[in-house]
């Protein structure tokens, strides 16, 4: 199996590894040169190519899959448009008009397209309603993935990630201390992340279809921040209701309507896919961060 990965950043990387090591001939794909070394360090091959200039994509060899998990650098809505509507409609215009074409997209989104449920639990049958500007980029850019690519003969898959968390990204400290606003937490440990887009190309599963990529246990800020604090040793942190968190009045608009976003994610599909979890819970994927946490502080 031949695989392109568009933005081989946090989960391209790893991603990335796994493909190597299941014996997969991999391009990992970044627009500067800051980072090619990371790729390189992989095993796959390192390419110099950004999705926003259809000219540079030449430099990618011919492949059977294409995974798009570009990343817009955490900026605005305009940004986000740029790398996640326009950059992919490049790319999948760049691919399907090559004389061997690959089979197939992966376009890596988000579960910040399903707005508020008032904690209710979502899956991928639940009608999107994105409340942000970027979110709403993000729900454009599914469509984009699906139609727009199916049109032009290449099968599309979203993997919508939830919260993604592991190796330099524990932020144990938003949580030890505090204060927490309360609130539901939907994650997904890295290495789960690259491993379902992982099986889902060795396996052909979940082709011209949406994969929520959750782990198994949705919990409460609050409940969260307690048995982090207990598994470190240390007191619990301060918590804040969303009221009194609203009422601080230092919000951005974004940010109000991120806290006012309330749902919790099911991965019922992703087990009927078969997918296996490194980490099924929480409790397992940050126990690395509370032992390093721990050894620091002996």
């Amino acid at each position: 199996m031949r695989v392109a990965i568009l933005g081989c950043g946090y989960v391209g990387l790893q991603l990335a590894r796994q493909l190597v090591v299941d014996g997969h001939d991999v391009w990992g794909v970044r627009r500067s040169e800051a980072g090619l070394d990371a790729v390189a360090d992989t095993g796959a091959e390192a390419v110099r190519a950004d999705v926003t200039d259809e000219a540079s994509l030449a430099a990618i060899p011919d492949v059977d899959h294409v995974v798009f998990a570009a990343s817009s650098g955490g900026r605005g809505a305009d940004a986000a448009r740029t790398i996640f509507v326009d950059g992919l409609r490049t790319a999948i215009d760049h691919f399907t008009a090559r004389d061997d074409p690959p089979e197939r997209l992966v376009y890596t989104s988000s579960t910040g397209v399903y707005g508020d449920h008032d904690g209710a639990f979502v899956d991928e049958s639940t009608p999107l309603d994105p409340t942000t500007d970027k979110t709403r980029v993000l729900a454009e850019a599914e469509r984009v993935a699906r139609e727009y690519a199916a049109e032009r003969g290449l099968d599309g898959t979203v993997a919508r990630f939830a919260g993604l968390y592991g190796p330099d990204r524990y932020r144990l400290e938003r949580y030890l201390d505090g204060p927490v606003t309360e609130g539901y937490l939907n994650m997904v440990h890295r290495d789960d992340a690259a491993g379902t887009v992982a099986y889902l190309l060795e396996t052909d599963r979940a082709r011209d279809d949406t994969v929520l990529v959750v782990d198994d246990e949705p919990v409460s800020k609050h409940e969260f921040a307690d048995w982090l604090a207990d598994e470190c040793g240390v007191p619990r942190p301060e918590k804040r209701t969303k009221q009194e968190r609203l009422d601080a009045g230092d919000l951005s608009e974004a940010a109000r309507r991120r806290i006012l976003t309330s749902k919790r994610c099911s991965n019922d599909y992703l087990h009927e896919l078969g997918y296996e979890f490194i980490h099924p819970t929480y409790q397992s994927g940050y126990r690395a961060a509370i032992d390093a946490f721990r050894a620091n502080r002996s």
